[in-house]
């Protein structure tokens, strides 16, 4: 049914520009997990300047940290994390003790650099709020204006005109999801080492 109201609204024309190959390509997913006892195999991982792409077992001494409390879960290794589908939760939290892995929580930042993206409608005072937030770890007021100029366009495309609709919460996942259709792959490449800084940075 989805297939067929996408096919409708992009004869219609897309709110917000996309194109047809955007539509059908920016939901991406976050690829398969299999958690084993000591090692994390990433199956169809969609992000391809990562560690895991497209495919890769993970030994547990690899891993940095694991953060099994967010959504999606998240494997940091280095500087980067690697998404976990959310049904492995508590298969991962065993995998995070059997094999005494430090843990780590997330940042939100990019839930907060998102929020006007969603499919609502904050208050003045929840978007100074939200800054505030931002600004505590680390990111300036200008910063935030450019970081956001960079991935608003794309952002609306992704959760208007693939009709997601999402306004509950974005993060990591949607902003690198709707970013690798629009740049070459050395602009993503560029961009993907930024998102992660960025997601890290408390």
């Amino acid at each position: 049914m989805l297939k067929f109201l996408k096919k409708i609204f992009s004869k219609k024309g897309a709110f917000f520009g996309a194109s047809n190959y955007e539509i059908d390509n920016m939901i991406c997913g976050i690829g398969e997990s299999k958690i084993l006892k000591t090692e994390i195999e990433i199956l169809a991982y969609p992000f391809k300047p990562s560690f895991v792409f497209p495919n890769k077992k993970i030994k547990a001494n690899e891993i940095t940290a694991i953060c099994h409390q967010s959504y999606p879960p998240l494997i940091k290794i280095g500087d980067e994390v690697i998404f976990i589908s959310r049904e492995h939760a508590e298969s991962l939290k065993e995998f995070t003790e059997r094999n005494n892995i430090a843990t780590f929580k997330e940042t939100k930042n990019w839930n907060w650099l998102l929020e006007p993206y969603l499919d609502t409608e904050n208050t003045p005072e929840e978007d100074i709020k939200i800054n505030q937030l931002l600004n505590k770890h680390g990111f300036s007021d200008s910063e935030i204006m450019k970081i956001r100029t960079e991935v608003e366009k794309q952002m609306y495309k992704y959760n208007f005109d693939t009709m997601l609709w999402d306004w509950f919460s974005l993060g990591l996942p949607d902003v690198l999801a709707a970013m690798r259709v629009k740049y070459n792959e050395k602009e993503f490449t560029d961009f993907y080492k930024r998102a992660m800084e960025i997601e890290l940075r408390s």
